[in-house]
């Protein structure tokens, strides 16, 4: 790692920009699985007193005009500059975080559709503008050699914290929490947006210029990716493909209690802990996958175990229908760990893939329609046909059906594409010899 390197020569600047990367998308992350996917359903559901499937309603809402901020944002960025412009990013950032520190706070008292509507609308603008940004500022803050471990760093952590710390899924609870959190983080942006402090100046004018040698990410060469490209969509085709397998399942995974209160609600810290240990070694091993070897392995290996994953959940479904017995003992959390490796898999990658098909040209701008089609349009589509499939009344078994066949027929699919792509390689060589 070149972090290493940079503790050893006492580059400080450069290992504090590793630091504040990590803490800013941990804290983002974490925001985004708990207060915006699970608070923002209770809210609508518990409190405003709408169905689920008019809060689904809004949540696509959400994801659609998120995706449209975030690409306007994403390609402002880029034709004017602020891309390669750690200031203007930081100051960016401060007012997202300014936004959603408000929202957050205001929250729980929402009581009516039209109030629950314009908080949508508010925090879709934030979520826009905050995507981008955050994510460019890996050309400013991380070398890419260290990139995948990087993203298996935040992934790690932000989903160990979001399994063994014991929360209720409840509006009230995540706003708590996230207001006394982001006190702390509103002061560090102020601070570095500010200007005045000698020190912080100091540093950031060292950071500043990094972006001259961490701009070009590791796909780019020997020619930058371009956003009409294939070297473009089929990664984003993929990262699209795994958001909507992971969201499809596990919405129904925890809309049904007996799975969930036997692994990510359980009231046994053990077991809790031995799901977000799994989300460590499944962010560890895919850094290390993702900093060694090619792109095609890590997406194997996603594809691999969420067709696993949901082989072994449907399994046991049939063996409990066979044998009723043996499914009222204790249920094993081996398969939401092996789940959770899973998940860490696809996000690790999706941390550090996006500024590495970037330049600092266009990072703004991939990134943007990278996160928000591949994440917020993936999900916002796997949550309306989950919807459709409750409306008809399909069987949790049913359900989980369709999700491992997709699972197993995109992992086919990557295999014969990979295979087409090596023939068509070793064929053209073979023309030129």
């Amino acid at each position: 790692m070149r972090l290493l390197e940079h503790l050893r020569d006492r580059q400080w600047s450069t290992v504090f920009g590793y630091l504040l990367f990590v803490a800013l998308m941990v804290a983002g992350y974490y925001y985004n699985i708990t207060f915006v996917q699970l608070g923002l359903i209770d809210l609508g559901t518990r409190l405003v007193g709408m169905s689920e499937t008019a809060v689904s309603a809004w949540m696509a809402g959400l994801a659609l005009c998120t995706l449209t901020v975030a690409v306007m944002t994403g390609v402002t960025m880029d034709r004017r500059g602020w891309s390669t412009d750690l200031r203007t990013k930081l100051r960016l950032l401060l007012g997202v975080v300014l936004v959603q520190f408000a929202l957050t706070l205001i929250a729980p008292s929402i009581r009516s559709i039209p109030a629950f509507g314009a908080w949508i609308v508010a925090a879709s603008i934030g979520l826009g503008v905050g995507f981008p940004v955050s994510f460019s500022l890996a050309i400013d803050l991380i070398p890419v050699p260290d990139r995948g471990y990087v993203a298996a760093a935040i992934t790690a952590i932000a989903y160990f914290a979001a399994n063994a710390y014991p929360l209720a899924w409840s509006i009230d609870v995540f706003s708590q929490l996230m207001v006394a959190a982001m006190v702390p983080g509103l002061l560090v942006l102020a601070v570095l947006a500010s200007g005045r402090v000698d020190r912080i100046e100091m540093i950031l004018m060292d950071l500043a210029d990094q972006h001259r040698d961490f701009g070009t990410g590791r796909f780019c060469h020997p020619e930058p990716v371009q956003a009409r490209s294939l070297a473009f969509a089929v990664p984003v085709t993929l990262m699209f493909a795994v958001f909507f397998i992971d969201s499809l399942g596990f919405l129904r995974i925890i809309d049904t209690p007996a799975l969930l209160l036997t692994s990510w609600q359980s009231p046994e810290l053990s077991t809790r802990l031995f799901i977000a240990v799994a989300h460590v070694v499944g962010a560890v091993m895919a850094g290390v996958i993702y900093a060694n070897y090619p792109l095609d392995r890590v997406f194997l290996w996603t594809f691999a175990l969420f067709a696993l994953t949901h082989v072994m959940y449907t399994s046991d479904l049939r063996l409990a229908a066979v044998f009723p017995t043996l499914a009222q003992g204790q249920t094993s959390p081996l398969n939401p760990a092996l789940y959770a490796v899973a998940v860490s898999f696809y996000t690790t990658l999706n941390f550090a893939l996006w500024p590495d098909i970037s330049t600092s040209g266009t990072v703004g701008t991939h990134s943007a329609i990278g996160i928000g089609v591949a994440g917020w349009l993936a999900t916002f589509m796997s949550t309306a046909l989950a919807l459709y499939f409750q409306a008809a009344e399909l069987t949790l078994l049913s359900h989980l059906n369709v999700v491992q066949a997709l699972s197993l027929l995109l992992l086919f699919g990557l295999v014969v594409g990979l295979y087409v792509r090596r023939m068509v390689v070793i064929t053209r060589e073979g023309d030129a010899a």
